[in-house]
């Protein structure tokens, strides 16, 4: 009997660690160029390279994305931003930044992405992924308050976006792609998320485990003595 109880209860300790939430996110915007998030770290371009200072995040497939200012038929800069940015534009299409999507990855699980987005577009697509699991795709057009018509100067196409996983939700990977040209964004955000260690997750289950068990053989111990 305890070790049908004991394998049980294994079999619970793999549901608990194998279960994964509803994959739900909300989108925001906040006026500015930064995110409206104290606790966000942030990573500006503005050395002209996609590298994190705080040493969380990897950008790769990336070659001429990292551009200044504006060339037509190209990029144009977010609105009020005169600093370096991210460009994204269709693979072939023969301007700056044309490597199709770039990958963003993070060393820890975040629940919260944020970015300028300028002249925003409604071919514009951002993916969340966990590992190599698609959480949600969003497009320019999904964006609240945003009117997605690649307008360089109106602020209705120029807003930073905040991608915000509801409690319990966490990601590690995140795609900006574009379908046309071009997608241009700065100053990502991002929040890392409080996750417990499996270790420690598994620490917890096995107390309960011990605990159930110690209950289950006072309780023979007490059928035995009646007997």
């Amino acid at each position: 009997m305890l070790q049908k109880i004991s394998l049980a209860l294994l079999g619970m300790t793999a549901v608990v660690m194998s279960a994964n939430p509803a994959s739900a996110f909300t989108l925001q915007v906040n006026t500015g160029p930064f995110s409206s998030y104290a606790d966000a770290k942030t990573v500006t371009f503005d050395d002209g390279t996609a590298n994190d200072p705080n040493g969380f995040v990897t950008y790769s497939n990336i070659t001429s994305n990292i551009v200044q200012g504006s060339v037509s038929s190209q990029y144009a800069s977010p609105y009020g931003d005169n600093t370096k940015f991210l460009t994204i534009a269709p693979v072939g299409s023969n301007v700056a930044g044309d490597s199709g999507l770039v990958n963003i990855n993070f060393k820890q699980a975040v629940n919260y992405f944020g970015f300028y987005a300028g002249s925003l577009d409604s071919y514009n697509y951002v993916d969340i992924y966990n590992g190599d699991q698609l959480l949600k795709t969003f497009s320019g057009a999904d964006v609240p308050t945003a009117i997605a018509n690649g307008s360089w100067t109106s602020s209705d196409a120029n807003k930073f976006i905040n991608i915000v996983a509801d409690t319990g939700e966490t990601f590690n990977r995140v795609v900006m792609r574009s379908d046309g040209v071009a997608f241009e964004t700065d100053n990502h955000a991002y929040r890392l998320a409080s996750v417990p260690e499996p270790s420690a997750m598994l620490g917890v289950l096995a107390i309960g485990a011990c605990g159930m068990m110690s209950v289950f053989k006072r309780s023979q111990q007490k059928v035995a003595v009646k007997g």
